[in-house]
């Protein structure tokens, strides 16, 4: 059987799985690998200014095209660099395969220099964590990671390869085509299962569907919208998943959740019947508590993964199951099933409340106080964004407003930090989804603390010709905790100021294009400008230092 160097396996193995760009900091442990690039430019390693960066850049990439993102960095903290990130993938479901060069194989448990227990530190925030132990098992246990990576609920893994593996060695040439190592159909539900569900649906007088991102990730959307319209059923989405369906449907009602839609709350608490599809109903969907899903309410869930079926809500039916088979079996059985006439009163007041929402969200246009208030900035913004734009959401207060103020047309074009809530993740993030769909427009929302957390990756996006915008609301604060402190410690102010440079002067240095924007009616030709200049590009808008979200919690201690 042929054989050939490792660092060239890695790199084919990867192409396997249509990876086309790896992300990392050049490191001497794995120069193996990179040098199969020089020859080899149908992969492109994007070298990055912090770890960190690079396991965001992969989750972006992983969240829009569905396909594995690989991240590639040394041992030591090249690999510890690069937690954060892999954290936020692990909390997004995104199949994103961290490989990290180690020591000599020989030298582990000798303290060898930048030797850590890796495969310890990962194993909470990924679906897997191992480290290669012999040469010829690199095809095998790459092909396993990808196996992990990309079946069931998706998420990352992390693969440890010792740097005499790479170096040097060579391997028997066992390079096979995905069909081969890992289930390529999705999983079906069962007959009586989606028999059941229909039974449940039908009884209902005011069901409602709240969907999650397993829609988004099973391509799902138009199914879930067929059986909204033929079931009569209203629409919400889970947290950050506004994108699962498209927000110009008239039985859609707004998202769920921290700092989502009141009005979508308000639908929630009057269903008899949610239909869950492809939500865990985690923390900032449901706060684990009464205040959105009563305790009457039949639930039907429906989940790639059994684990959160029940977990927090007890349900009338669960279903284990690929979201889009799932809606798919739904569809099909509906034939049988007819629709009760007292639906249309439900579907008229669920449309009442979308009204609601977007009156409320119009009148916002009226806010022309300066600084501007952040919620006037998403009013511009709603107006110039074309409908394919992909926005990734930072985590922080000005940031918040968002989740409410967003149109969405097409799945896979909204990114958020989830229950994880980390700062610094909406710029690197929205870097690795225009490569991953360079013809989009992307555009990343910070706030002025999280930005700086990331913002050295400003000339990874230069170099690389990474065109994003990335838009930054100034309040020269960390506003979600002065949230805290205005609400509940009478306004005692302690570490929630910071400072600023001017963020349009910041780009300009490294080669961006900056903007500075004071009012309200330059927004949009700012906007658009800055997603024609053909670079990279940050527009600042500073914003009233005063004006925060509601905190997220209702209580003091957060509990």
């Amino acid at each position: 059987m042929a054989e050939i160097g490792s660092g060239k396996a890695v790199i084919e193995l990867l192409k396997a799985e249509q990876v086309r760009h790896i992300f990392g900091i050049v490191g001497s442990t794995f120069l193996d690998v990179l040098d199969v690039l020089y020859d080899d430019k149908s992969v492109e390693y994007i070298n990055v200014r912090h770890e960190q960066g690079a396991a965001f850049m992969a989750d972006g990439l992983a969240r829009v095209t569905g396909t594995p993102a690989v991240c590639l960095v040394t041992s030591g903290p090249g690999a510890t660099n690069l937690l954060t990130g892999i954290a936020s993938a692990y909390v997004g479901h995104s199949p994103v395969v961290a490989i990290s060069g180690g020591p000599a194989f020989g030298n582990y448990y000798k303290d060898a220099f930048q030797e850590l227990d890796l495969v310890s530190m990962f194993k909470p925030v990924t679906k897997l964590s191992i480290q290669v132990n012999k040469t010829d098992r690199i095809p095998e246990l790459l092909h396993h990671a990808m196996r992990v990576a990309m079946t069931g609920r998706k998420g990352p893994v992390f693969l440890d390869i010792p740097r005499d593996l790479l170096n040097g060695q060579t391997i028997r040439n066992e390079i096979s085509q995905p069909g081969s190592y890992r289930p390529e159909h999705p999983q079906l539900p069962h007959p009586d299962a989606t028999r059941q569900a229909l039974g449940i649906l039908q009884q209902g007088e005011r069901p409602l569907m709240l969907v999650g991102g397993g829609v988004t990730w099973a391509g799902a959307s138009e199914l879930a919208v067929r059986l909204s319209e033929q079931c009569s059923l209203p629409m919400i989405t889970a947290y950050g998943r506004n994108d699962a369906v498209p927000n110009a449907h008239p039985h859609y009602i707004g998202p769920l959740g921290r700092a989502g839609s009141p009005e979508a709350g308000a639908a929630c608490r009057r269903a008899d019947v949610l239909l869950v599809v492809g939500s865990r109903l985690g923390n900032f969907t449901s706060f684990y508590d009464q205040r959105y899903i009563q305790p009457g309410t039949r639930i039907i869930q429906i989940d790639i993964d059994s684990r959160d079926i029940g977990r927090t809500y007890p349900v009338a039916l669960g279903m284990q199951a690929d979201a889009g088979e799932a809606l798919k079996a739904l569809l099909a059985g509906l034939s049988q099933e007819r629709v009760p006439a007292s639906r249309a009163a439900w579907l008229q007041e669920a449309k009442g409340f979308r009204s609601q929402r977007l009156t409320r969200l119009q009148n916002e246009a009226n806010l022309n106080t300066l600084p501007l208030k952040p919620q006037r900035v998403y009013v511009e913004l709603r107006r110039v964004l074309p409908p394919d734009t992909i926005v990734a959401l930072d985590a922080g207060a000005a940031p918040a407003y968002g989740y409410d103020r967003l149109n969405f047309t097409q799945p896979r074009t909204f990114l958020t930090p989830l229950d994880l809530g980390g700062l610094g993740f909406a710029f690197p993030v929205a870097l690795g989804a225009k490569l991953g769909r360079p013809d989009t427009p992307v555009l990343a929302i910070h706030g002025d603390g999280g930005f700086l957390m990331n913002s050295q990756e400003i000339e990874t996006a230069v170099r690389h010709r990474i065109n994003a915008v990335t838009l930054i609301m100034n309040n020269n604060c960390w506003g979600s905790e002065k949230a805290y402190q205005k609400q509940f410690y009478n306004k005692r102010y302690v570490g929630a100021d910071i400072g600023n440079p001017r963020y349009d002067k910041f780009a300009e240095l490294f080669g961006a294009k900056g903007y500075y924007v004071e009012q309200a009616d330059q927004i949009g030709d700012v906007m658009q400008a800055a997603l024609r200049c053909g670079k990279p590009a940050i527009v600042e808008v500073p914003i009233d230092p005063d004006e925060f979200p509601t905190p997220a919690t209702a209580t003091k201690r957060g509990e």
